[in-house]
């Protein structure tokens, strides 16, 4: 099976953009659920639901493919999955190795969708001379000495780092000077990398952050809108209605005896 290193994808060669390559790995998702289930065919309107964004955009995003669908039928279930698995690259064997076996590396080397999505972690690296030799999802840990010889031997180009922020640019300096060229990194940091590298960045505490923003968004339009009702009511309370007038009240436009008006129309 061909590696990472030998078979680059034609992503950009072929002018996508980066916003679509960023949503293709969502229509994949759908899809290969759509699979499982043995759907034949799949509206872009019933795809691009399932997958989060708007039809249109949808229909934009494979027409970079080469997919149009066929109107009335709509998309080609197991076609569409082998495209966007080739364009993305998932049709190749893909080494990966994960440096830093903390609670995090420990818990991303047991999870199973790397292997199911294209990618073998093929070795798990980790500075603590006690984690040598320990197995972890089923691989034996191995030291940062053995860094480089890893990724020559296996033909790495994919790197994981899951290090302490104070460990992650000397480990990425590594792995790039031993021909690494894309990085996912988990350490809260941010990493400086020569051209030519790729870096995607996960941070949980900053998507935290942005949901805690939301979340006091919301409590802040829920409290206006609350004054806003308690406002009302008050007005209401501290504006009386008007008292309708009923023939006996005075001034009521009779004349002095109160029987009939003191000025009649003529």
């Amino acid at each position: 099976m061909a590696t990472g290193r030998t078979h680059r994808p034609a992503t950009r060669s072929r002018g996508i953009p980066e916003a679509t390559v960023a949503r293709l790995p969502l229509y994949l998702r759908a899809l290969t659920a759509l699979s499982e289930r043995s759907v034949p065919t799949v509206s872009s309107e019933e795809l691009a639901a399932a997958a989060g964004v708007n039809s249109a955009k949808l229909r934009k995003d494979f027409s970079y493919l080469g997919s149009y669908g066929t109107r009335g039928v709509g998309y080609d279930v197991e076609y569409l999955v082998y495209q966007i698995s080739r364009e993305l690259g998932l049709t190749q064997d893909w080494p990966v190795v994960i440096v830093g076996i903390g609670n995090l590396g420990a818990a991303l080397a047991n999870y199973g969708g790397f292997a199911s999505r294209g990618f073998r972690v093929a070795a798990l690296i980790d500075a603590d001379p006690a984690m040598a030799g320990k197995p972890v999802a089923g691989l034996p840990v191995r030291h940062t000495d053995e860094l480089e010889a890893i990724i020559s031997d296996n033909g790495v180009s994919i790197g994981v780092i899951a290090t302490p922020a104070g460990a992650a640019q000397q480990v990425c300096d590594r792995l790039v000077n031993a021909g690494v060229t894309s990085i996912l990194n988990f350490a809260p940091t941010v990493l400086t990398v020569p051209e030519g590298v790729d870096v995607r960045k996960v941070d949980l505490s900053i998507e935290l952050q942005i949901l805690a923003f939301h979340e006091q968004r919301k409590a802040g339009e829920e409290s206006e809108s609350a004054a806003s009702v308690a406002s009302a009511a008050a007005a209401a309370v501290a504006t009386p209605p008007p008292v309708a007038r009923t023939a006996t009240d005075s001034g009521n436009g009779k004349g002095p005896d109160g029987d009939v008006p003191a000025v009649m129309p003529a």
